[in-house]
């Protein structure tokens, strides 16, 4: 039989650089001899994905920060199940863009939804599935919308979606809010230095993943 995979998720404001450490720290466990699945959240699934582009889209009509954690969550569980738990009971690693704690931070730090409330729909749709890893991504909130604005111009994106154009008190928010968790929980998170460069940081990553025990040397390698 083989070895449960491990969970490993991405965290920070917009232009933390999560996507560019997801595939590095993806590249090193392939590195490994480790099969590996990137996937990210709201999303990853096809229904999943149809969610996202209803909580992300700026509609014209309202949607509560109650109801836009509903459907965080609707879609959180159909990637669970769909994708990332049958993923780790063959044995992959999981690497994720982003899981319940942007949820704290965004709806439950940035939007002012209750703990409880998303306690309660964490407990309930996931069983309190948590990652192996956590790699908080941290930066100050006006470097990341900086670089958040100019990756939407390179990429031809005019229009920001419904986080993207929020307030800088509220990515402030958001921040604070991710602070608190990892203080909260240092032993699954890892707070990193986005301000470094991009190979620094991807190094970082890297590193820190050599703290769980089922993490094996490069190919070839004995550890």
């Amino acid at each position: 039989m083989s070895l449960r995979g491990r969970f490993i998720t991405l965290e920070g404001i917009e232009g933390a650089g999560k996507s560019t450490v997801a595939r590095s720290i993806a590249a090193a466990l392939r590195a490994r001899g480790l099969a590996v699945v990137e996937t990210r959240e709201p999303g990853g699934t096809p229904l999943a994905e149809r969610l996202r582009e209803v909580v992300l889209a700026r509609g014209e009509e309202r949607l509560s920060p109650e109801a836009e954690t509903l459907l965080m969550f609707a879609a959180r569980a159909v990637h669970i199940d769909n994708l990332v738990r049958p993923a780790l009971a063959r044995g992959a690693w999981v690497v994720c863009d982003r899981y319940t704690d942007a949820t704290r931070a965004y709806q439950g730090g940035g939007r002012g939804v209750s703990r409880e409330f998303i306690e309660s729909l964490s407990l309930g749709s996931l069983g309190g599935f948590s990652p192996d890893l956590t790699l908080l991504l941290d930066l100050p909130v006006s470097t990341g919308l900086s670089r958040a604005a100019a990756r939407r111009r390179a990429a031809g994106d005019a229009e920001a979606d419904r986080f993207e154009s929020e307030t800088l008190a509220f990515f402030e928010r958001v921040r604070a809010r991710y602070l608190e968790i990892a203080a909260a929980e240092p032993q699954r998170v890892r707070v990193l230095d986005a301000t470094a460069t991009p190979d620094a940081l991807a190094a970082a990553a890297v590193a820190a993943l050599e703290a769980l025990d089922t993490m094996p040397g490069p190919q070839g390698a004995s550890r």
